[in-house]
């Protein structure tokens, strides 16, 4: 077992070993089905602030790091399937850091937004491709999942989400639109006419909702998401072959590059940088209801991700 995996194998127990490195991420580690789970544990709010990025870019290349050595010396990697969850009761992640966003677009500091910009476009790609590895990403949805936070589900191979989540992408309430990844990541799943009809319109969908018309991949009950997680880990190893094999098909298929990925993200800047000050108003009204949701003290978090 790699040095890495050896220390999110004891991080269940004694997380206080990774959590210097990883400041507003926890980590675990499942030895049965070789599953690393990175829980957010974003402050002062749960959104994608910039230092989560940071950690995520880290966390990102620290297990490619370290899993690289298993695959060029013909070994499985120590982990077959990365999990990204969320430490904060009721809630994915509610996207991008607004107070971020209104303190640059305000400061004119174009510079500084599209480095937020590019460095989500390259934690997402990531994913995207599964860190370069042979191994499954998974998206564990057991709260509210908007704007970025549903790009950056959207970004895995599988979905899970807890029947009642609400999803979406409220950008437009403030004449902006999702730019990480959204229309790229959910066109090869349903048609165009229908991803423009959830970016334009806003709407909240239930996890239910999205997984009748073939956004979600697997729905659980309220309550039951780490339940559905074990049991898929269960049957994916009777249908592992498969299962991979159709996921190497749609990305055939379906190719997203990272130089499309960052072209959108320089427009979502260009178009952040001319928001008249009514929309400004209204993204700081935004922020004070994210703020509703703060992420819970340490020691819930820990208790919730181990």
């Amino acid at each position: 077992m790699s040095p890495v995996i050896q220390a999110f194998a004891s991080s269940r127990n004694e997380p206080s070993n990774w959590r210097p490195t990883y400041g507003q991420l926890l980590t675990s580690y499942d030895t049965e089905y070789r599953v690393l789970t990175y829980s957010m544990n974003p402050a002062p709010r749960p959104s994608f602030t910039p230092s989560l990025l940071r950690d995520l870019d880290r966390f990102q290349q620290d297990v490619r790091e370290r899993l690289s050595g298993d695959v060029f010396e013909g070994h499985e990697p120590s982990v077959r399937y990365l999990v990204h969850a969320s430490t904060v009761p009721g809630v994915f992640n509610l996207g991008g850091d607004l107070e971020f966003f209104l303190r640059t677009i305000r400061a004119r500091d174009r510079q500084t937004l599209t480095e937020y910009a590019h460095l989500s476009i390259r934690v997402l790609y990531a994913n995207l491709v599964n860190l370069s590895l042979p191994i499954t990403t998974i998206a564990l949805l057991e709260g509210t999942t908007l704007g970025a936070g549903f790009e950056a589900a959207l970004s895995s191979d599988v979905i899970i989400a807890e029947r009642s989540v609400q999803i979406g992408f409220p950008e437009v309430v403030f004449n902006m639109f999702p730019g990480m990844g959204a229309y790229s990541f959910l066109a090869r799943r349903i048609s165009p006419a229908m991803v423009e009809q959830m970016i334009t319109s806003g709407k909240l969908y239930t996890a239910e909702e999205l997984h009748r018309i073939g956004v979600i991949d697997i729905l659980a009950e309220d309550g039951a998401g780490r339940r559905q997680l074990q049991d898929f880990l269960r049957k994916d190893e009777r249908s592992r072959v498969t299962r991979t094999a159709l996921l190497r098909m749609r990305e055939r298929v379906h190719p997203i590059t990272l130089e499309e990925l960052m072209d959108i993200s320089d427009l979502w800047v260009e178009s952040a940088m001319n928001l008249p000050e009514k929309d400004l108003r209204m993204m700081e009204r935004l922020v004070k209801a994210q703020d509703r949701r703060m992420s819970p003290s340490p020691e819930a978090a820990r208790q919730r991700s181990g």
